[in-house]
């Protein structure tokens, strides 16, 4: 049996070497097993031919049924990633008709073009946080072509969300935000691919999860995923735009110490004393505020994918709604920083 396996083994390696198809060389093996077969089945026990190929049908047997339930297996996955791959939305360089209407309005742009509508397309970006900011700026990605988006947040929709997340209706309550947010995502542009994270971000996949986009968007609420998320950025050198709202107020930032900036904990190395940062569940919000501050930040994104203006590097806009104003602050990096300073 080893014999008449090692002859087989021969067979294929200079079959392999000659450039021979694989269905060529799966005929080979179904025609040695089934002459090996045969050979068991017809001839006598004490037959040379048969004593040469392994002499007992038993092991044949075995062997057949061991190596087609592994065929089988292999078949099934293969046929399975090739509809997968099938499913996948074909993304050449060039654009359809469809998209080019679409994003006609970028491409007259002289600042984007079709250059930097492409670039857009190939873009993935991770937004944190699918809430009051997270909300507009989706909405705003996606309708501008990004082509993928990834959506972390572990929340379902609630009542008093739709005051101001307007991604999501009231057929959405109870809804986790990331299921609710794709499907909305894909009625407004289905060109683009969501990919949801129905979890908190945590410190065990925050670096590895990061590192598979080219720039992340935060619009949490809390210190501590804020400061998970800089340090997922830092370390796997991906800009950063960090935005904040509370009552009328909002800020936002980009946070990308790999071009020599500033990172989220140069300017806020500490969680804040409690009270001094209320949550909007504490302290209420103006429900048009966070569109404001959720589709600038969706415009820094847009302009940084496609190389547009001058982004916020080093820099903080702050903008109060409340008295219709508008101011930037200079934010330096900090060389003692315990996240992005020099070691």
């Amino acid at each position: 049996m080893f014999f008449t396996l090692l002859l087989v083994g021969i067979a294929l390696v200079i079959l392999r070497f000659l450039g021979a198809s694989r269905a060529a060389m799966g005929a080979v093996v179904v025609i040695a097993l089934m002459f090996v077969l045969l050979v068991q089945v017809t001839l006598p026990m004490d037959n040379p031919l048969r004593r040469a190929t392994g002499g007992s049908l038993r092991a044949w047997l075995i062997l057949v049924i061991v190596g087609g339930g592994v065929g089988l297996y292999a078949f099934g996955v293969g046929r399975l990633k090739r509809r997968a791959k099938q499913d996948e939305p074909m993304k050449s360089d060039k654009m359809s008709d469809a998209e080019l209407e679409r994003y006609a309005r970028h491409i007259v742009l002289r600042e984007v073009g079709g250059a930097g509508q492409k670039k857009l397309r190939k873009a993935r970006v991770l937004v944190v946080g699918a809430g009051g900011l997270g909300s507009p700026a989706l909405m705003y990605l996606a309708g501008a072509g990004v082509g993928a988006i990834g959506v972390v947040d572990d929340d379902v929709v609630s009542a008093s969300n739709l005051q101001r997340q307007v991604l999501f209706a009231e057929a959405d309550i109870d809804k986790p935000k990331v299921f609710a947010a794709q499907e909305r995502l894909k009625q407004l542009n289905p060109f683009v691919e969501v990919q949801c994270f129905n979890r908190r971000l945590g410190s065990q996949d925050a670096e590895l999860l990061v590192a598979e986009f080219d720039l992340v968007l935060d619009g949490t609420d809390n210190f501590a995923t804020r400061a998970l998320v800089n340090r997922a950025c830092v370390a796997a050198g991906k800009p950063l735009i960090s935005g904040a709202i509370s009552q009328w107020e909002g800020q936002l930032s980009v946070f990308d110490p790999a071009h020599g900036t500033p990172c989220y904990a140069c300017l806020f190395p500490e969680e804040p004393a409690v009270g001094l940062a209320p949550s909007c569940a504490e302290a209420g919000v103006m429900g048009a505020l966070p569109g404001v501050v959720g589709a600038m930040m969706a415009a820094e994104a847009i302009k940084m994918i496609t190389g547009a203006g001058q982004v916020l590097r080093g820099e903080m806009l702050m903008y109060d709604a409340l008295y219709s104003e508008n101011r930037k602050v200079k934010v330096n990096k900090r060389m003692d920083c315990a996240v992005c300073g020099q070691p």
